[in-house]
């Protein structure tokens, strides 16, 4: 049975979106949350990324996750972006580590909000397991070797709290955390990558783990971990691969089955990560985002209360002097140079005829392929602007048969100089945009 998924947009009785403006208020963005279902009862891990802005391998593992595992028995709740204004920073807390406001935060704390509603989640009694992702420093060894490789190092680490919980289902920690380490460490890439369990022993140990999500859960009796890829890995493809190696591993363990729409390899694991996927804009236009220019010039837009929808999980927009910066993660894709209109439109679509075969009628938002050219075909009281396209005289770009080689690369929007804009105009107002493609 195909994989219920579903982004959580309505929980605990308040509303978020993953439509990300940037941020006026000194609260954190609050973060996406996405249930993947499976078909048959199980036991519910939740898997959450992005406590620490700097630490991608921590986020961009359950990005993954979200977009291309299908959970056939029990269920996946993922939130890959705990932290939203710190990973669009690239920092570790804007605010200050929200990895120590767990036993104690003020209401006033831009992480309140953030705290208070994954602490819900974490006590859903569905929830059985819950997984922490970071990136630490170094080379976790049980014995001194230099600065890189020690018993004080984060990296490549399965940290718990305590061995067990007792009396609860899936309480055996230190057990577990041996079984993900004896699987991971038959599958690195280059042997000082070895995995070690790090036991805190927070309650006796560790004052300042005590703060910590992880401590916050087993002290409520779900069992939990962190998994801590190295920051000394500078290859975020197989930081990637390592945490989700390890989530497969203990989604094995507590019997959850899935499938996946990907080789589990590190050459996948990078393909997966350039794939930026698409960001809708106001619903009548719709970018290509792998690929895509980093600079886009005079988008049509309006001059506020502009809705930017991301499929891509870590998607965010950030308003700046010079227009909309358009990141995934902390990665900064493009920048759209704005160019305001009204946008009063009672068009919805215009036919495109492909080829000089096709004629479709064409929704603003959808991008054609074409092999040979396309022609916009008239529409009354609509101005059709093909963006790379002039002719002296022209005052709307209809009825004219158009190739590759009439177009401007310069006015792409992709770097291939393949991907081209079709705006249309009613009077004063901007309709929507489509977008073709050559093959």
């Amino acid at each position: 049975m195909k994989l219920f998924k579903v982004f959580v947009f309505l929980l605990f009785g308040l509303v978020f979106t993953p439509i990300c403006a940037a941020a006026t208020s000194t609260k954190n963005a609050p973060f996406s949350f996405y249930e993947l279902k499976g078909s048959s009862d199980g036991a519910t891990l939740l898997v959450i990324g992005g406590i620490h802005g700097d630490e991608p391998g921590g986020y961009f593992a359950p990005s993954i996750l979200i977009d291309s595992y299908e959970i056939l028995k029990g269920n996946v709740l993922v939130v890959p972006n705990l932290n939203p204004d710190s990973i669009l920073a690239f920092k570790r807390g804007i605010y200050k580590d929200m990895n120590r406001k767990f036993a104690h935060i003020a209401e006033d704390d831009p992480d309140f909000d953030n705290v208070a509603r994954i602490k819900e989640i974490i006590m859903d009694s569905k929830v059985d397991f819950v997984i922490n992702l970071h990136d630490g420093h170094g080379f976790y060894r049980q014995k001194w070797e230099n600065s890189i490789f020690n018993p004080k190092a984060w990296g490549q680490t399965y940290v718990i709290d305590q061995k067990t919980i007792d009396n609860i289902p899936f309480g055996n920690l230190d057990e577990i955390a041996k079984q993900i380490e004896s699987k991971l460490n038959q599958e690195l890439h280059y042997d000082f990558h070895t995995f070690g369990i790090r036991n805190t022993e927070t309650r006796f140990k560790d004052e300042e783990q005590q703060n910590s999500l992880t401590y916050y859960a087993i002290t409520n009796l779900k069992p939990a971990l962190a998994i801590e890829t190295s920051k000394n890995i500078k290859e975020l493809p197989l930081k990637t691969f390592y945490q989700l190696s390890s989530i497969e591993a203990l989604m094995g363990i507590l019997d959850i089955k899935y499938t996946r729409d990907f080789a589990l390899d590190l050459k996948s694991v990078e393909k997966k990560l350039q794939d930026y996927q698409t960001l809708n804009i106001n619903g009548n236009i719709v970018l290509e985002l792998s690929g895509i220019k980093s600079t886009l010039n005079f988008i049509p837009l309006l001059k506020s209360d502009n809705q930017f929808t991301f499929t891509h999980p870590l998607g965010r927009v950030k308003a700046t002097k010079g227009g909309y910066e358009v990141y995934i993660g902390h990665q900064k894709v493009t920048l759209l140079k704005p160019d305001y209109f009204s946008m009063q439109c009672t068009l919805e679509d215009m036919e495109i005829e492909i080829d000089k075969v096709l004629t479709k009628k064409v929704k603003f938002g959808k991008t054609l392929e074409f092999q040979e050219g396309f022609l916009v075909k008239k529409n009354q009281g609509a101005r059709v602007n093909v963006i790379g396209y002039s002719k002296n005289g022209v005052a709307s770009e209809e009825e004219i048969f158009l190739t590759s080689k009439e177009m401007n690369k310069n006015f792409s929007l992709d770097k291939a100089g393949k991907i081209y804009r079709i705006e249309v105009y009613e009077g004063e107002n901007f309709c929507g945009m489509i977008n073709v493609k050559q093959k």
